[in-house]
């Protein structure tokens, strides 16, 4: 549509601004884009009763409502485009989504939301852009992205027990790890959430175990500036893992709130990862982002056997038809760099008293080694496949016998870090010192992970605090 067609539609009513009609309408939480790829993205806002963002009752009151996306190469909306016009409701949490195709790759779009009660009066929400990936045959400049996880709420708000909550001036605004990944240079290009995005287990008066109080977390989470302020330029990939699917190293099993259903349906409800009503994609997928980088995002609740489960061949945590499908796909890429982003630790080390992960001894060890002789045996190790995880509290750089390394993302703000379980460590997974590990935090804090590969193939891999101090770089051609 172009700004002609627009101006039509305005006379005619279509897009009539009605700031009286449409003043108790608000996005709150901003509006984010997910799942880019070369020719495709999935747009997603939530019609709020609040400005934001001071919360209503510890929530983010939504409000119905319609919207649809416009969407453009140019600043000015010129040659736009518009999604279908579409209704926030209550059960679908007034979220309004759409997927967009047809795009041209490695192209920056802008887009923003017309939203309002009623057909014949909507205004225009803030513009926010998003770039397209170049794809498999491309590689025309540096690509940077980062990687995240353990976003604790109550522990950087409010602490827990004898940790104490963050007591910056700036807590309104939110974890300051989002601001420093702003100033990065390059800008990230996109933001990979890799699980325990919410907690939903947090042990007091805000602990989610019903659609309510559920969503209520997502909310608390996204309003806060710093999200929106970052995710105004920055796409986003989603993984979840054990706290925001259920509860602490949870599995399907057991009739504890949240059931295991329930919160696969939140997670997919709440974040860009499928298309509106899509009930079905798996949320297993792989990206190829240009010439030298592929990532691949796996799924590691949804199938698992349960924790408990005696390990051996017939225990999973990722089920047979990912595994295949991981296989297939790994095999198939001539990316420069693979890298697997996996919302839990593979090669660690981790606590050994746990049991949910692919390090743990009594866990998911045996598919998880089993994959690594995969790895060496298509000598995929060697051709630049690297992992990529979560879930851990604290920074490292592990290499495995095998030679596979891994990156741990570290918690995302000094109030849910930890110093972790260094490889000799008798309570470590690895108490025989079979890891070589270049990098592991000496003290806790929090941050993240953010990997650069340049336009001629070399990738560094670089953990900085939630102050945005680099703490330790590495480079792999």
């Amino acid at each position: 549509m172009n700004t002609k067609s627009i101006a039509l539609a305005l006379s005619a009513g279509f897009f009539l601004l009605s700031q009286a009609n449409a003043a108790d309408i608000h996005l709150a939480q901003g509006t984010m884009v997910g799942e880019v790829d070369t020719t495709s993205a999935i747009l997603q806002s939530r019609l709020t009763a609040i400005a934001g963002p001071e919360l209503t009752d510890l929530d983010v009151p939504g409000v119905a409502g319609l919207g649809q996306f416009e969407y453009s190469q140019n600043a000015d909306f010129s040659d736009s485009k518009l999604t279908d016009l579409e209704s926030a409701k209550a059960e679908n949490d007034f979220i309004l989504k759409a997927k967009l195709t047809g795009l041209s790759s490695d192209t920056l779009y802008h887009y923003r939301l017309h939203y309002g009660p009623e057909r014949e009066s909507t205004t225009a929400g803030p513009t926010a852009t998003f770039r397209t990936l170049e794809g498999a045959d491309a590689a025309t400049r540096d690509v940077s992205f980062v990687v995240v996880t353990g976003m604790n709420y109550t522990k950087f708000h409010f602490g827990y027990r004898d940790d104490p909550p963050y007591k910056g001036p700036d807590k309104h605004l939110g974890y300051p790890a989002l601001a420093s990944m702003l100033k990065l240079q390059p800008a990230p290009d996109f933001f990979v959430g890799t699980g325990d995005n919410v907690y939903y287990d947090s042990r007091d008066e805000l602990e989610g175990t019903d659609t309510p109080s559920m969503r209520a977390k997502w909310h608390r989470q996204f309003v806060q500036p710093r999200f929106v302020d970052l995710f105004r330029s920055t796409p986003t990939y989603w993984e979840k893992d054990d706290h925001d699917h259920r509860y602490n190293d949870c599995d399907r099993a057991g009739n504890r709130a949240p059931l295991s259903d329930l919160g696969i349906h939140i997670f997919r409800e709440q974040v860009p990862v499928v298309p509106p009503g899509d009930d079905t994609t798996p949320t297993y997928r792989t990206f190829r982002v240009n010439k030298h980088l592929q990532i691949w995002l796996v799924e590691g609740r949804d199938y698992r056997s349960p924790n408990k489960m005696p390990d051996g061949p017939d225990k999973t945590l990722w089920g047979a038809e990912q595994i295949a499908w991981l296989k297939k796909t790994l095999t198939e890429s001539d990316a420069t760099h693979k890298l697997l982003i996996s919302p839990t630790p593979m090669i660690g080390p981790d606590d050994a008293y746990k049991i949910d992960n692919h390090v743990n001894h009594e866990g998911f060890r045996h598919e998880g080694r089993a994959f690594f002789d995969w790895i060496v045996s298509q000598d995929l190790h060697n051709k630049g496949f690297a992992i990529l995880c979560g879930d851990r509290h604290w920074q490292y750089h592990s290499i495995d016998p095998t030679g596979i390394e891994e990156f741990s993302s570290g918690a995302i703000c000094d109030a849910n870090a930890r110093l972790g379980r260094n490889p000799g460590n008798n309570k470590s997974t690895d108490p025989d010192r079979t890891i070589v590990q270049p990098h592991s935090q000496k003290e806790a804090s929090g941050g993240f992970l953010r990997v650069v590969v340049s336009k001629a193939g070399e990738a560094s891999f670089e953990f900085f605090d939630e102050k945005g101090e680099q703490l330790y770089r590495t480079i792999k051609m």
